[in-house]
């Protein structure tokens, strides 16, 4: 006998404290990698630097905010990074980048599904590293995902050399 799990809905979702907050993917809460030495300091760190070069730029960076991807889909990426005030507490328009933050447990399939929502969404990039290869990946909607040695945007440029943060 397999054994199903209960589904919620959306408004039961929100108005449910998760610790650590929780993605919900159409009706099914799901629990999200992180907690460990690694993850966080590297999210610290990616935070700290974005914040500031670009804050006095309009550009704002929050952690683990939730991102409203389809009307039954919130994911909570580790780093949003907005183009000015979002205007709302929770984001339904696509913020202009969301960075993932890979946990051992983390399985390729599982961040690609993540991917795949922002992108049809409409966020323009993702970018996903792994602290425990030292590695950096970046995604948009033309390109697909992609190892890269400098994780950069355009318009407006941000830029994140690796050696500052896997140093």
């Amino acid at each position: 006998m397999s054994a199903t799990r209960a589904l919620i809905s959306v408004e039961q979702y929100l108005r449910t404290s998760y610790r650590p907050d929780r993605d919900y993917v159409d009706g099914e809460v799901v629990e999200r990698n992180l907690g460990e030495w690694d993850h966080g300091r590297l999210q610290g760190l990616v935070i700290r630097l974005l914040m500031n070069r670009y804050e006095n730029e309009g550009i704002f960076v929050i952690p683990e905010l939730r991102v409203q991807v389809k009307p039954t889909r919130f994911r909570i990426p580790d780093i949003c990074v907005t183009l000015g005030l979002p205007g709302e507490q929770i984001l339904t328009k696509p913020p202009f980048l969301c960075i993932e933050i890979l946990s051992p447990e983390d399985r390729m399939q599982r961040i690609q599904n993540r991917i795949d929502d922002f992108l049809e969404m409409g966020v323009p990039y993702v970018w996903v590293l792994d602290p425990q290869t030292k590695r950096a990946y970046a995604a948009m909607a033309a390109e697909g995902l992609h190892e890269v040695k400098l994780l950069r945007t355009d318009n407006p440029v941000i830029e994140l050399p690796l050696h500052e943060i896997f140093a």
